[in-house]
């Protein structure tokens, strides 16, 4: 089986004309396809690696504000166990003033009673005085006329 020379030629002219027609009308769409598949595929890697530089950027600024929130919030709880602190401690002031005003009106209300107790026991002395006086003498003394004479006597007493 011996192929003739003018069908080898012809194969190969038909041959020719099918590599000259795919590489003018089919090869250039493949190879536009197969550029534009890698230009998208370097786009996606360089996406994919900005993504991941912005993800650790991403994760460095919250490590950063939750560094920042830990210590904001460490200050407002020192904050307020000062201004407890201080409250507790005006709290108590004001207590130990209060204190001491109800123990200095206690004192100046037990004078008083006391100088009202003395008055009236000086009072109720002279009296007596008067009385013993008038039983000794047998004979009443007169409280108005010698009144000079029993606040005079009370006073000593």
């Amino acid at each position: 089986m011996q192929a003739s020379i003018p069908s080898i030629v012809g194969q190969m002219i038909v041959f020719a004309i099918f590599v000259w027609f795919t590489m003018k009308f089919v090869w250039p769409p493949i190879t536009k396809a197969l550029d534009e598949r890698r230009a998208r595929i370097v786009d996606g890697l360089a996406a994919a690696e900005k993504g991941q530089k912005a993800l650790i950027e991403a994760s460095s600024r919250g490590d950063e504000t939750l560094k920042a929130a830990r210590t904001q919030a460490q200050d407002i709880v020192a904050a307020a166990n000062k201004q407890a602190t201080q409250m507790v401690e005006q709290a108590r002031a004001d207590a130990e003033s209060e204190k001491a005003r109800i123990v200095a009106a206690g004192h100046s209300e037990v004078v008083r009673e006391v100088t009202q107790a003395k008055d009236a026991l000086r009072k109720q002395v002279g009296e007596l005085a008067v009385a013993g006086a008038s039983k000794i003498l047998k004979r009443e003394i007169n409280a108005g006329a010698h009144a000079e004479l029993i606040a005079e006597l009370a006073a000593k007493v």
